[in-house]
């Protein structure tokens, strides 16, 4: 297959940029920003725009469920689309369509609308953020350049979905509709620069016309995120949900029938054998999974039970994105020096001591001896996640660099709403008592467990890296990597 845009040939090879570079570099990391700042940001506003709308419980989990549906869903398409179709192309369109969506959610005041839009937001994010890695990767050589760039763009968006909880704090304050207005003008400014900045590239001259394939995964995707997420109202064993998982299977199943059939697949399937991205793809699942597993209980525990205001638990959280803010300055160097292996066993390692250090929470929490060393272990662990991401895509040849970004960005969040939906599961298996804050924190104590467990896994999972009885190929790969890294 015919590259969609080989490297060029002014393709950054070392850390000195011009400022064109800069920018463009900045414009991509902005527009990541937002998407994890969307992710986030609405939790905060929920309770607001139930009061207003009169909306129900599961009603509300649908503005949060319908962004996860259509992102999740369509990124494995959203990577490859970009590959083949351009990256300059899609990335605009996208971003437009982002913009589009977020105007419409502030302006509409009924419950179909609100998630029709949040769902449109989702699928424009799909296609926005694979397309933002793999246009990096294809204009700074692989390497510390590459390095550099992947770690401040990755840290943006790390940092989206910790300063999420920050932002809606404070856009609530004016009305929840400001949630949804925020994102404009920035999308909009990012739309223009982007027009400028991001080098024109050709789509591919032939291959990727894999119709059947691209249907059949993005159904399979949309039917398993939808599933997921509303496992815990129908019921885990329910036939509805039994059902969904075997359709989902069924739908995987002639994927893969069609993907190794036809002349040019929407999937090459052999992507998903190489060792490190399966393995950053696991890890990335642990990592983003119990993170929003532990915002999810703690806005709960602090915010309903507690009665903290918005900007209140904002503030108490905020150490998590200085901390992602800070790790942009010296994440790529820690790679160059160590590689990727090492700092993503450490950083999950501390990450999940921070989940497990939650559990000395009581009804009247002290901030300084109880959150804040929790709360700063758990923003350590996301200085781990611009490695996971340098290890998915490095070794990769440029016109799969789109699809590497898809798995590994569709494992995120897609596993990370299988983790949250389970963890769901748990804490309402355990909501019994008379609804006291304390009765409330004993439910709530098996999800952190569950949380840390989930995290502790992650460590594991990088951990085998080092472990030995490993194939000589996976040895020689990984080699290979560490060696382009430190080139």
């Amino acid at each position: 297959m015919t590259s969609t845009a080989t490297q060029p040939a002014a393709a950054a090879t070392g850390t000195q940029w011009s400022a064109r570079l800069w920018a463009m570099l900045i414009t991509l990391c902005i527009v990541l920003f937002l998407d994890g700042l969307d992710v986030s940001m609405i939790g905060v506003a929920l309770p607001s725009i139930g009061d207003e709308l009169h909306l129900s419980t599961s009603t509300l989990q649908w503005l949060v469920s319908g962004y996860v549906l259509g992102y999740g869903g369509l990124l494995l398409l959203g990577g490859r689309t970009a590959d083949l179709l351009g990256r300059r192309s899609v990335f605009l369109i996208a971003l437009g369509v982002f913009a589009l969506a977020s105007l419409s959610g502030a302006l509409v005041s009924s419950a179909a609308l609100l998630i029709a839009t949040r769902f449109v937001k989702g699928l424009a994010a799909a296609f926005t953020a694979p397309t933002g890695l793999s246009i990096i990767t294809t204009n700074f050589a692989e390497g510390p350049a590459r390095n550099k760039a992947l770690s401040i763009y990755v840290v943006f968006g790390a940092g989206g979905y910790s300063m999420g909880l920050v932002f809606g704090g404070l856009m609530t304050g004016l009305g929840w509709r400001w949630t949804f207005l925020l994102p404009v003008p920035i999308a909009l400014a990012a739309l223009v620069a982007a027009a400028f900045l991001v080098p024109r590239d050709k789509k591919a001259d032939e291959g990727g016309h894999d119709l059947l394939g691209a249907l059949l995964s993005t159904a399979a995707m949309l039917l398993l995120v939808f599933t997921v997420v509303s496992a815990p109202a129908a019921g885990w064993g329910s036939a509805r949900t039994v059902g969904s998982f075997a359709a989902v299977a069924a739908l995987l199943a002639a994927f893969v029938v069609v993907e190794n059939r036809v002349r040019y697949p929407l999937i090459r399937l052999g992507i998903l054998r190489k060792p490190s991205l399966l393995r950053a793809t696991l890890v990335v699942i642990t990592l983003a999974g119990s993170y929003f597993s532990w915002q999810f209980i703690v806005t709960l525990y602090l915010q309903d039970t507690l009665k903290w205001s918005p900007l209140h638990l904002a503030l108490a959280l905020l150490p998590v994105g200085v901390l992602v803010a800070a790790s942009s300055v010296f994440s790529d160097k820690l790679v160059d020096r160590f590689g990727t292996g090492p700092i993503i066993a450490v950083t999950t390692t501390v990450m999940s001591i921070g989940y497990f250090l939650f559990l000395r929470l009581d009804t009247a929490p002290s901030y300084v001896a109880v959150i804040l060393p929790a709360v700063l272990l758990i923003g350590i662990g996301w200085i781990g996640f611009p490695a996971i991401n340098i290890q998915a895509t490095s070794g990769i040849e440029d016109e799969e660099q789109g699809l590497a970004a898809g798995v590994l960005q569709t494992g995120m969040q897609v596993g990370a709403a299988i983790v949250l939906a389970a963890n769901t599961a748990i804490i309402s298996s355990g909501s019994h008592g008379d609804g006291s804050p304390a009765a409330l924190l004993h439910s709530y104590r098996p999800g952190l467990i569950f949380a840390g467990v989930v995290c502790a896994i992650g460590a594991l999972i990088a951990m085998t890296a080092f472990l030995p009885g490993r194939t000589v190929t996976e040895t020689v790969a990984e080699q290979d990597e560490e060696e382009l890294i430190a080139a």
